[in-house]
């Protein structure tokens, strides 16, 4: 399944099911097939969002996944690495579309 979020504002943002439900799970929103985010709750999502992306940065900092250490011998605990891909990468588009679709005063959907 893919998450195809759409506004009058901008493009279109594509998702793979697995990225949209954790992006749509750090916005406060259960996932699902179909939904809208309206243009009165955009401020309050964008900031949700942009709340869940600080925490997971606070998160890597905390677990020095920031700062691996690939060089370690093999029997030192090696730190956890860094996500390949970021909540902060894969929620920027679609934080994008929000905030154009709230200067446009005009509403996000996918699904429909």
């Amino acid at each position: 399944m893919l998450y195809k979020f759409k506004s009058k504002a901008g493009a279109d943002v594509i998702m793979l099911a697995a990225h949209g439900d954790q992006a749509l799970s750090a916005l406060g929103r259960s996932p699902s097939p179909t939904g809208i985010f309206q243009q009165s709750e955009l401020a309050g999502l964008i900031a949700q969002g942009e709340a869940a992306i600080a925490e997971e940065q606070q998160s890597l900092d905390r677990t020095g996944a920031a700062r691996a250490d690939d060089d370690a011998p093999d029997d030192e605990p090696k730190a956890p690495k860094r996500p390949d891909v970021t909540l902060r990468q894969r929620l920027w588009p679609l934080l994008e579309l929000m905030r154009a679709a709230q200067a446009a005063h005009t509403d996000v959907v996918w699904g429909v």
